[in-house]
């Protein structure tokens, strides 16, 4: 895979991006079934893909608000480094879209949900269980920095769980490139609990970072706290 797939600049109004034979649905193509969340910047929907049966998560973006919120960077970020991913423990971006108003996402579904709402109705994990992760928040980590990409949004809820019950990173956000494994880079952005040291200093923050929130994230799942 190489990089210049990240970079990518979309210039169409739609653009086919997986190995899989999804390159002629069209938006009018997909029925919502039901919402999955709603967030800051839009909303995530079931959507059933009338001629085919298959569901996907469609992510729907609100063009205006993203720019209100100057989002322009984060949002083509996380479209093109998904775009570009291909790892079991990382959702699976299959295609996008764009219409005057709004910003669409056609994703994999992961229909067993976040390991947040898990971890709130155990209130915590037994040692293996967290084990089992943490070790999917690795794998994850040791693809994306082999391709120099910093994540920096670790938490229970950005990990799904697909039908099989495999751990998966979503929501690529705060997710960047950097120009090589040492680079560095000083957006402040993250969750607060778990941001390391040299984001709250301003220090210039590498792959690091994501270690740092790997051992937060272990806390969490072992203490429920």
């Amino acid at each position: 895979m190489g990089m210049a797939l990240i970079r990518l600049r979309v210039n169409s109004d739609k653009e086919f991006i997986d190995n899989e034979d999804l390159s002629q649905i069209e938006l009018a193509d997909l029925k919502t079934i039901s919402t999955l969340g709603i967030g800051g910047f839009g909303r995530v929907n079931l959507v059933k893909h009338v001629d085919s049966d298959k569901v996907f998560a469609l992510k729907i973006l609100n063009k205006a608000h993203v720019k209100k919120m100057n989002q322009q960077d984060h949002v083509l970020n996380e479209r093109n480094i998904l775009a570009a991913c291909r790892n079991d423990f990382i959702v699976r971006l299959h295609r996008s879209f764009r219409d005057s108003e709004r910003l669409y996402m056609l994703m994999e579904y992961c229909p067993g949900g976040e390991v947040w709402a898990m971890l709130r109705n155990w209130g915590r994990f037994d040692e293996q269980t967290a084990r089992f992760y943490c070790a999917a928040a690795l794998e994850a980590f040791d693809y994306l920095h082999r391709h120099f990409i910093i994540y920096r949004d670790l938490k229970p809820e950005n990990m799904l769980l697909d039908k099989n019950g495999i751990p998966k990173l979503a929501d690529f956000g705060f997710a960047k490139c950097l120009k090589s494994e040492s680079g560095r880079t000083f957006t402040f952005c993250g969750t607060a609990e778990y941001v390391a040291p040299e984001i709250i200093l301003n220090k210039g923050q590498s792959l690091g970072v994501d270690l740092w929130a790997l051992g937060i994230f272990m806390y969490e799942l072992i203490s429920g706290t």
